[in-house]
């Protein structure tokens, strides 16, 4: 059975979905001021790769993931810029989805944009006001009152004075209460404003995810989902106003992947120690990227290096040799390999363990190679489904195994006339010039496989 590390209890559960054999999941997606970077990519993967596994334990899975089109980062940039915020969150929203693609990441069955909830945004703030848990303060903003929510802190494990004492919170006589928060901004010169019946303005972070949750999926959702520095304050007044405005628990399973790192400090734009993603697949495959990220725990902090790409790229392609001979139509089915790997995805999406599993199998294919050609490749074949269910081996071997690693990097078509050329002068018996041309590829990172009657190659 799954068991989902629940950041709310603190603890593994088994995994027991509302409806059965159906998942909603919501995942909070990006803020659209700029191009995402290689921090983003490990929390879009690591639930890429919870909507697979959970799709391969034949659950229906609606996967909801946002778009933040309106805030104080993107108003700012738009008007550094002096274009309106829609044209800077569009030309966002296309890069974003290039470099999404460019990762293989599943498209979301929903999308929402927070500009088109703004009436929803409304009607859920009205309930909050009705309920007398929301205030309209001094400057004309409506602020959700904490005090009024007896479990807020339930999702970062701290009492209200611990968080007061902790969090970088604006203090303003605005406010009943520091931690309050709020839901909708009064207009200000310069910004955009909607009109509201609370005034002209527009929304505060925290409500768009609750309105678009709420009616992309329904009041109680099976897994919400994030990165790690989202539990406060962000998830954390999720909580406070769905459940506040419902009275019911909003999502059963909260899921947090662990921040990406440089030299064990958090990457993030504001500390400027981030690549974007579309830089990072210059230099590397996205598969190399997909098996870096899921070489670690989703939960676990990980550290970003050269050399942590390097070696991801060479465990994946020791994968792909193995699948270089072939794949049967048809994989071994029940297996001991399928087992493990089955235990190890169940144990809150452990990653690591099945990637152990499938360098195993990888193993197993290799041993049969000779002695039974029929088993090893049903045996790949099965290698080849299990890989898939992480977001891997979604390319042909031989396009993996000569993809081009740099802009800068060595033509394919110069490649494959050098060894057209050694092929010919093999079949004279010039060993000298066939020798000469092994080194000169050799010297340009690529190795020559010969294989009966056909020269194969990849890149180093």
């Amino acid at each position: 059975m799954l068991h989902i590390y629940n950041s709310l209890t603190g603890k593994k559960e088994a995994f027991k979905p509302i409806h059965e054999g159906k998942v909603n999941l919501y995942v909070c997606g990006m803020t659209v001021y700029d191009y995402c970077h290689i921090g983003h990519a490990r929390a879009m993967i690591a639930f890429d790769v919870v909507v697979r596994y959970l799709r391969f334990l034949n659950y229906q899975v609606k996967y909801v993931r946002n778009i933040t089109d309106i805030d104080d980062k993107i108003i700012k940039r738009a008007n550094e810029n002096k274009e309106d915020f829609r044209v800077l969150a569009d030309r966002y929203i296309q890069a974003m989805h290039e470099d999404f693609d460019a990762l293989g990441l599943l498209h979301p069955d929903l999308e929402p944009r927070a500009t088109e909830f703004i009436q929803q945004m409304f009607e859920l703030i009205e309930q909050l006001i009705g309920k007398g848990i929301a205030y309209i303060g001094k400057n004309g903003d409506v602020l959700y009152s904490v005090k009024k929510f007896e479990k807020y802190g339930c999702l970062s494990h701290r009492k209200l004075d611990q968080l007061r004492a902790g969090a970088r919170i604006e203090v303003s006589e605005n406010k009943k209460d520091p931690l309050d928060f709020v839901l909708w901004k009064s207009a200000k010169p310069g910004e955009p404003s909607w009109e509201s019946p609370f005034g002209n303005g527009r929304p505060g972070w925290h409500i768009e995810c609750s309105a678009m949750a709420m009616n992309c999926l329904a009041n109680r959702i099976d897994i919400h989902g994030g990165g790690k520095d989202l539990i406060f304050p962000h998830h954390e007044n999720e909580i406070a106003q769905t459940e506040a405005a419902t009275d019911a628990q909003f999502a059963n399973y909260w899921m947090h992947a662990g921040h990406l790192e440089i030299n064990k400090q958090k990457m993030s734009k504001s500390l400027g120690n981030f690549f974007t993603i579309r830089d990072v697949l210059k230099k590397y495959h996205p598969e190399v990227i997909r098996f870096f990220m899921i070489s670690s725990h989703y939960r676990s902090p990980l550290n970003y290096s050269a050399q942590a790409l390097i070696e991801a790229e060479q465990s994946l392609s020791r994968l792909y040799l193995t699948l270089r001979s072939g794949v049967a139509n048809e994989d071994i089915k029940e297996t001991v390999y399928e087992a493990d790997f089955v235990a190890a995805m169940d144990d809150d999406f452990n990653t690591p363990k099945a990637l152990a599993v499938l360098f195993e199998l990888s193993k197993e294919v290799n041993r049969l190679r000779d002695a039974d050609q029929v088993q090893s490749l049903k045996y790949a074949a099965l290698l080849k489904r299990l890989g898939q269910v992480l977001g891997l081996f979604a390319y042909e071997p031989e396009q993996f195994l000569q993809h081009q690693v740099t802009e800068e990097d060595n033509d394919v078509q110069t490649i494959n006339a050098f060894i057209e050329e050694r092929n010919k002068a093999r079949q004279e018996k010039d060993w000298g010039r066939a020798d000469a041309i092994r080194t000169q590829l050799d010297e340009m990172g690529v190795v020559i496989e010969d294989g009966g009657k056909e020269t194969t190659w990849r890149r180093k």
